[in-house]
């Protein structure tokens, strides 16, 4: 059975199981989508089973896969599919979000079915997200500075976090230094840069869509092996700030914008 509303958008994210940055982040820019395309049917889909499996045991929650979502818009009808990854990178996940569109195109499943791109996927995408932020960032300062914490992967588009720390220091952002929890740079590589230029303060702050577990516990938690924890042993002052990307208005524009260009 066709639907008369044809058009549909599908969200997805790598979810989180935390409500209080979900409803400020994810939730949030689904709203704004919602908001903005009024023509279209918006929907959701995690790619994490395990948050999927947490929050429909913790919370009764249920939320579906990308998959699983596909599969019921082709049910309801649609005919036209945006789907739209919340995702910082074109990494693991994104790679799985595209073997499923690519699925459901071959089948014919829809008219047409458009996959859209995550925050950093394009050399200009970089320059779009550091004007995005840039309220955030520290130029050149003589003793205190900014540490991004990004999620790191051990797939091949890990290379945006040193693309991303190389264009920030470009653009003056001397004092500005991104690191990861899963791989390069590390917290080790910018404590070193750190020292080299006499920095005594430092702010923490993730360079992810929602501040989950790494964000609250790796990043800012009092535990030991916690990068807060590491910097104070170190000898410097520690800031935190929680605040994530999916909280950016301005962020939350880009995927906007990403999803017109591709309408």
């Amino acid at each position: 059975m066709k639907n008369t509303n044809k058009s549909a958008i599908l969200v997805v994210s790598f979810g989180t199981s935390y409500e209080d940055t979900r409803k400020i982040t994810l939730d949030a820019i689904e709203e704004k989508i919602r908001e903005e395309f009024k023509a279209f049917e918006v929907r959701k889909a995690y790619t994490s089973n395990m948050i999927i499996k947490k929050l429909k045991e913790r919370d009764g929650i249920f939320v579906d896969t990308p998959m699983e979502a596909l599969t019921k818009l082709k049910k309801d009808g649609y005919e036209k599919i945006i789907v739209q990854p919340l995702h910082v990178m074109p990494g693991e996940e994104y790679d799985k979000i595209k073997l499923g569109v690519h699925k459901f195109k071959k089948e014919k499943s829809f008219d047409k079915i458009i996959l859209g791109k995550p925050l950093l996927y394009q050399t200009k995408d970089y320059e779009v997200v550091i004007e995005a932020i840039k309220g955030d960032l520290v130029k050149k300062n003589e003793d205190k500075a900014l540490v991004l914490m990004g999620h790191g992967s051990y797939h091949y588009a890990n290379s945006c976090y040193a693309l991303l720390d190389y264009m920030l220091k470009s653009k003056g952002y001397e004092n500005t230094f991104v690191a990861t929890v899963e791989e390069t740079p590390t917290l080790e590589d910018a404590i070193k840069r750190l020292k080299d230029k006499n920095i005594k303060e430092v702010t923490l702050k993730p360079f992810m869509i929602v501040s989950g577990d790494h964000a609250k516990n790796d990043m800012a938690s009092d535990e030991e092996d916690s990068w807060k924890t590491i910097l104070e042993k170190e000898g410097f002052k520690v800031n935190i700030d929680l605040h994530a990307l999916g909280e950016n208005q301005n962020i939350r524009q880009i995927y906007i914008n990403n999803i017109k260009s591709i309408i």
